[in-house]
């Protein structure tokens, strides 16, 4: 990369406005031909050099205002990380795992490299490679966190761009080894990364958010273990079980390890921490406080396995969380927003480790409401984008019926939801599981074991939860760490 002689008038803006990295997307999947190709190309250098996209994001339209303005050979790179294309990706279902590679800003200085004040193929963009259009880029607005915290006639530059031509070799890119995949010219030692295969340890712990919808629907009367009760209650008897079976887990030698951080969100029209007793107004805690701290005990039927086969026995059971079903409102997109809150922090604080990615386990018997599908599917698409050396975030959307409606669980495409608005509305909101969760939903239905689901159900009964809460919380726990 040959740089301008007039660099230094570039660096004196970029230190004056605090640029320390710009930001490219790509699916996960995409990774491993970035490092075997020795960095980023551009798309149409790609295809000429016969270079395999596994998950392109950009589409055919994309690409055609590309070659309309002659901007096919230049690797588009921007100032934010949170880019509103990236979202439309995953909306068009062309990325699934977002990550974002950090570029080093020193890529300005090269003498190719052009700027654009806003996207570069939308109508009025300012594109030109001198410091004249260097300095038309509006920083305050791409310092902005969403293009939704600026005005709407300021919105368009929060898309600034770089374009870098033809090429972004491996040294520019700053994070590029935080994905434990295999870089040339290193030690041996780094192995090809499998995502999500890290082991779960006291130094890499993983994290689970219990996200429950709290509206006056959930006062509806199911059946759990042949006992009429609401719905609210049955999920909150399930959900208890399920937040103690992860205690357990981390229970060795009579010490309690913190394998997991544990978070309960209620929400209506408003979202708050759903923990009762000692813990109340929490967000995250840990195993051992979750058994230091149990909020009240409960005798409760549950299955047991006997000689003579499965038997409903009664047993005592540790509570944390209480039925609650009062809110006037589904707001989805409050429950989404606050579950963002706290895995905002939770991933700054894990940002160096290779820890199993944090999962969400979204409860809900009906429809959102309080914002359009557009905000709420952003909300989801804000949580899925998040993540970890490992792997994204898992975000599970689980809808439960009292009703005997036919179940549908983790549906491997939209095909299979012809005719249902709603689920196809959860399917997008959804993860795509990884392979490794195919064992476990075997015993839920048939499948072809090299096909990926989607991480979600409509109209599942009690018993159908109690299996899919115990498939969204797989644990890989290192025995001896």
């Amino acid at each position: 990369m040959a740089k301008r002689d007039n660099y230094l008038s570039f660096k004196e803006l970029i230190d004056f406005h605090n640029i320390k990295k710009l930001y490219h997307f790509t699916d996960r999947e995409n990774l491993e031909s970035i490092i075997n190709n020795g960095g980023l190309y551009s798309w149409a250098d790609c295809e000429s050099k016969g270079v395999q996209i596994p998950k392109p994001g950009g589409g055919e339209l994309s690409k055609s205002l590309d070659r309309r303005d002659n901007l096919q050979y230049y690797v588009r790179v921007s100032f934010t990380p949170e880019h509103p294309m990236m979202y439309v990706a995953m909306n068009d279902g062309r990325i699934t795992n977002p990550v974002i590679l950090e570029i080093d800003p020193e890529v300005i200085y090269d003498s190719e490299t052009k700027f654009s004040d806003r996207n570069a193929t939308r109508n009025g963009a300012n594109v030109g490679s001198t410091f004249e259009d260097f300095k038309k880029i509006h920083f305050n607005s791409v310092k902005a966190k969403k293009h939704f915290d600026l005005d709407a006639e300021e919105q368009p530059f929060f898309q600034a761009e770089v374009l870098v031509k033809n090429f972004i070799p491996m040294e520019k890119i700053l994070n590029i080894g935080n994905f434990g995949i295999k870089l040339p010219n290193t030690t041996k030692s780094l192995q090809t990364k499998i995502p999500y295969t890290a082991q779960i340890t006291r130094s890499t712990p993983t994290a689970f958010i219990f996200l429950l919808d709290h509206s006056v629907s959930m006062g509806r009367t199911t059946t759990l273990m042949g006992e009429r009760m609401t719905m609210a209650e049955a999920v909150a008897r399930i959900v208890n079980r399920q937040i103690n079976e992860l205690v357990l887990r981390c229970i060795k030698s009579n010490e309690v390890r913190h394998y997991f951080d544990i978070a309960v969100i209620g929400y209506g029209k408003d979202s708050y921490s759903a923990w009762n007793g000692n813990l109340s107004g929490r967000d995250f805690v840990s195993p051992e406080e979750l058994r230091d701290n149990p909020y009240k005990r409960i005798t409760v039927k549950e299955e047991k396995r006997t000689r003579k086969g499965t038997v409903i026995k009664e047993v005592e059971k540790v509570q944390w969380i209480e039925a609650t079903h009062t809110g006037n409102s589904t707001y989805f997109h409050k429950g989404f927003e606050h579950a963002k809150r706290l895995l905002d922090d939770w991933m700054e604080a894990h940002h160096d480790k290779d820890c199993y990615p944090p999962t969400i386990i979204h409860i809900t018997d009906g429809e959102y409401n309080g914002a359009s599908k557009d905000m709420v599917q952003q909300k989801a698409n804000e949580l899925k984008s998040m993540f970890t050396n490992d792997g994204n975030v898992i975000l599970f959307n689980i809808h439960i019926t009292p009703s005997e409606d036919s179940i549908l669980s983790f549906p491997k495409s939209k095909d299979e939801l012809v005719n249902n608005r709603y689920a196809q509305a959860l399917f997008d909101m959804s993860s795509i599981l990884p392979l490794r969760y195919n064992e476990e939903i075997c015993k839920v239905k048939s499948t072809d074991p090299s096909v990926r689901h989607s991480a979600m159900a409509v109209n599942a009964d009690m018993s159908t939860l109690i299996k899919l809460m115990d498939i969204g919380t797989p644990t890989n726990i290192s025995a001896s760490k």
